[in-house]
């Protein structure tokens, strides 16, 4: 590594910072082609301003190397004002260096494969329910009702609340809160952030009640929020009120938003690709699959887990993370200075033609044993991020996506309806700009 004073002659990335005080916050959100048109004009790496800051964008499997092994001591994790904001000061997302890795473990133990396997009998009930449900309209805009199923899975499986109207009701104000999440920080009645900050008023209103409901119980529940309430640190310390609130606040978002892109984007993707459909279901004959599923059985379904990589590899539920520069370096001989932002992309790491072949096909025979595309390259395939930071959550999103992908193929025939824009919206997560209308019936 270069000396101080050389790595300060280093040029700083190409690129510009846009209009005084916004900066290209406005170009980030509005256009969609934002970062192709400046990766065609700077390159892999390049500066701007967004969110009130100075930021560096990179891209590629090196990039990611460069950062997640230097977490902690170049970078620190960071969100925009907004999203912190929102997520709140005592939320893991928020949280760095040892705050974060103790309280990282006391999460982990609801992921742990003894607590995902209690998850699945709940799972599959309330997959089971939602899509008889979904047989009787016919034809239905799917993207809001995946999002209603999502967020019953995650508060009824990890946070054991009662299901029916109390979802319904949370599901929507969630909504609203989502939306603020990446905006522009002005908290008036009538901005997105404003909205969504009275959103996380309400919401942590709702999950202090479920709070106190569950530290009455008497026995221990083997749910995420029972593991939390029951954790204690080194010194025997469990978690505080304020804590337990935005902890539980990041398990339904982490455990719903993403998820919910990553369903939809599984549904349309299989609806254009009815052979992939024709090879889950002749896999599930051979595990024997008739309708309740087993941990074992699903680890024999090798070709579900390729075509859910596939998926997510594709159209990644988050295009990218956030750090912020604590000590000031260097990355292809450029200099990343100390107290900029740096945001790489997960999106772009994804489309690199020198891991994947004909990046835009769909091919989920690439995740194959014998192909494995995603290995040549460390952090080539990161959609769950990657280093200390990983999604403390991936074995519960894997499952879910495993367990809707099975008992939908097997049971239902769903079609896309003529005339609509499949376009993706990503902000804040990627999802069809008319929601994904389908004609959905049982088989035979």
């Amino acid at each position: 590594m270069t000396s101080n004073e050389t790595r300060r002659s280093l040029p700083l990335p190409p690129g510009k910072f846009g209009l005084p005080v916004i900066g290209e916050t406005l170009s980030f959100f509005g256009d969609r082609d934002f970062n192709d048109k400046r990766q065609n004009q700077y390159g892999l790496i390049y500066k701007t301003h967004i969110f009130g800051q100075r930021t560096v964008i990179m891209s590629g499997s090196e990039a990611n190397r460069f950062l997640f092994t230097h977490d902690n001591s170049y970078f620190t994790s960071t969100w925009p004002y907004s999203t912190r904001t929102l997520l709140g000061p005592q939320s893991l997302a928020t949280q760095s260096g040892n705050e974060h890795t103790s309280r990282r473990r006391l999460m982990a133990q609801a992921f742990l494969p003894k607590a995902i396997a209690g998850y699945l009998p709940g799972m599959e009930q309330i997959t089971d329910r939602y899509l008889k449900q979904w047989e009787t309209p016919g034809e239905m805009t799917w993207y809001p009702e995946l999002r209603t199923y999502m967020f019953d899975i995650a508060s009824t499986v990890l946070i054991g609340t009662e299901t029916g109207s109390e979802t319904a009701y949370l599901s929507q104000i969630f909504k609203t809160w989502c939306e603020g999440l990446f905006s522009i920080p002005i908290n008036l009645p009538w901005t997105q952030f404003g909205k969504a900050l009275r959103c996380r008023t309400l919401l942590l209103e709702k999950i202090e009640e479920i709070v106190r409901r569950r530290q009455q119980e008497t026995g221990p529940r083997t749910d995420a929020l029972g593991l939390l309430l029951a954790a204690q640190d080194e010194e025997g310390n469990g978690l505080t009120l304020d804590e337990l609130k935005d902890q539980v606040l990041l398990l339904l978002f982490a455990g719903h938003e993403t998820l919910t892109s990553a369903l939809s984007s599984f549904c349309l993707l299989l609806a254009q690709h009815p052979q992939v459909i024709t090879k889950l279901r002749e896999e599930q004959q051979k595990v024997g699959f008739t309708g309740s599923l087993t941990m074992e059985m699903l680890k024999e379904m090798a070709y579900l887990e390729q075509v859910i990589k596939e998926v997510l590899r594709l159209i990644p539920p988050v295009g990218g993370a956030f750090r912020r520069v604590v000590k000031s370096c260097e990355f292809n001989d450029y200099q990343i200075p100390e107290g900029w932002m740096v945001w790489y992309q997960i999106n772009t790491t994804h489309q690199d033609s020198s891991i994947y072949p004909n990046p835009k096909e769909f091919d989920p025979e690439r995740f194959r044993a014998d192909r494995a595309e995603e290995k040549q390259k460390a952090f080539g395939f990161i959609p769950f991020g990657g280093g200390a930071r990983e999604c403390v959550g991936k074995a519960f999103a894997m499952l879910v996506l495993r367990v809707f992908g099975t008992h939908l193929v097997h049971g239902y025939d769903w079609e896309l309806l003529p005339d609509q824009n499949l376009e993706l919206i990503t902000v804040p997560t990627p999802s069809p700009r008319d929601g994904l209308r389908v004609k959905f019936k049982r088989r035979g």
